[in-house]
């Protein structure tokens, strides 16, 4: 399979760029003289080959023309003018786009002859701790889908979803670590009120916050069954447990995941 995929590109040199290429250099997954860069920020690119020793594009043709496998990495608002110059010079080649927002079709309509793959990867790839959500093109092949798996596992997770739920996918881990964020830090300012210093209080809600995430994660429990686990009747997680059953915070989530994937939706 891997013949197929042997040289791949990626237009853009962002963070998320960055993660992914540190995992695949890192893992051996592809040589770094096998994978080229275009960004539009010459820093950014010098960066990018001074950490990966990876290959600089003079622009997206030169880049399109090396490879066999293209990742779009750039902000959704330039797409129509990336898939301007890739026009034409795509053919039977892959395409992976981990852009919010913008649809296969809409990537499909510029580039017909190409292999498509949607994906929302999210931050913590950086920490080889991503969640990247993969979504296969009708023009796509199994192989596609294989290869792209295996690319992202080493940034972290994968699961496979329908592109008619990708928005919700941006709200729920695209965006979610912002949200898991402040959570941790407003535990840990309530922690600061009550007498702890504030780096005390970070470090000790950040780390349950990782361990509790591990929970769910490798005991194969629901979180009902983890939270029923912790609490002791009449103790102090059932006082805590009043608070939040009485209050809206089950709304305000609810809100913030539904604002958060209307405006991905709009994004398109």
């Amino acid at each position: 399979m891997r013949e197929n995929f042997s040289k791949i590109g990626f237009i853009g040199g962002g963070k998320m760029a960055s993660a992914i290429l540190g995992g695949i250099v890192k893992s051996g997954f592809i040589n770094p003289e096998n994978i080229y860069v275009f960004d539009i920020n010459p820093q950014a690119q010098a960066q990018l080959q001074k950490d990966f020793n990876i290959n600089l594009a003079e622009n997206i043709e030169t880049l399109a023309n090396q490879v066999d496998t293209i990742l779009i990495a750039t902000k959704p608002f330039v797409i129509k003018e990336v898939l301007t110059e890739l026009k034409n010079k795509c053919d039977n080649k892959l395409i992976i786009s981990i852009l919010a927002g913008v649809k296969i079709a809409t990537i499909a309509s510029e580039l017909p002859n190409s292999r498509i793959i949607r994906v929302m990867p999210n931050t913590p790839a950086l920490l080889k701790e991503g969640m990247c959500a993969i979504c296969k093109g009708n023009s796509a092949q199994d192989e596609d889908l294989n290869f792209t798996n295996e690319l992202l596992k080493n940034i972290g997770k994968t699961t496979m979803v329908d592109e008619a739920v990708i928005d919700t996918v941006t709200a729920v881990s695209g965006s979610g670590p912002a949200f898991y964020y402040y959570i941790i830090n407003q535990i840990a300012k309530a922690g600061e009120k009550l007498g702890l210093d504030y780096d005390t209080a970070l470090l000790l809600s950040a780390q349950t916050a990782l361990g509790a995430a591990k929970m769910i994660m490798e005991t194969n429990l629901t979180p009902q069954e983890l939270i029923t686990a912790v609490t002791t009747p009449g103790g102090c997680t059932a006082e805590g447990n009043k608070v939040l059953e009485n209050s809206n915070i089950d709304e305000i989530l609810d809100k913030t995941i539904e604002e958060t994937m209307l405006k991905a939706k709009a994004l398109g």
